[in-house]
C-alpha cells in the first residue's frame, strides 16, 4: 500500500469531491432558509436550536442524490475521463 502525502491541494480536492461535504452544506442551507418559516414566537432559544438542528439533519438526509450529482460533476469537470483510484 502506497502512502499518499497529505498536502493542502489533496485536502482541498478531497473536500470538493466528497459527497458528505455537499450533503452537510445543503442540509445547513435548508435549515437556514426553511426553519425561520416554521418558528413560532413562543419558542425559547433551546427549542429554536433543536428545530434548526432537526431541519439540518432532515436536509442532510434528503440531499443524497443532489450531493452525488454535484460531487460527480466536479470530479468530471476537474478529472475529465480519468477515474479516481
Amino acid at each position: 500500500m502506497t502512502q499518499r502525502r497529505i498536502t493542502p491541494n489533496y485536502v482541498f480536492f478531497y473536500i470538493l469531491f466528497s459527497q458528505d461535504t455537499w450533503r452537510i452544506l445543503l442540509g445547513l442551507l435548508v435549515s437556514v432558509f426553511v426553519t425561520p418559516q416554521i418558528l413560532t414566537p413562543d419558542m425559547d432559544l433551546a427549542a429554536r436550536l433543536v428545530l434548526y438542528a432537526m431541519v439540518a439533519v432532515i436536509g442532510y438526509a434528503a440531499a443524497g442524490i443532489p450531493a452525488r450529482l454535484i460531487a460527480g460533476g466536479f470530479r468530471k469537470l476537474v478529472l475529465g475521463d480519468k477515474k479516481p483510484q
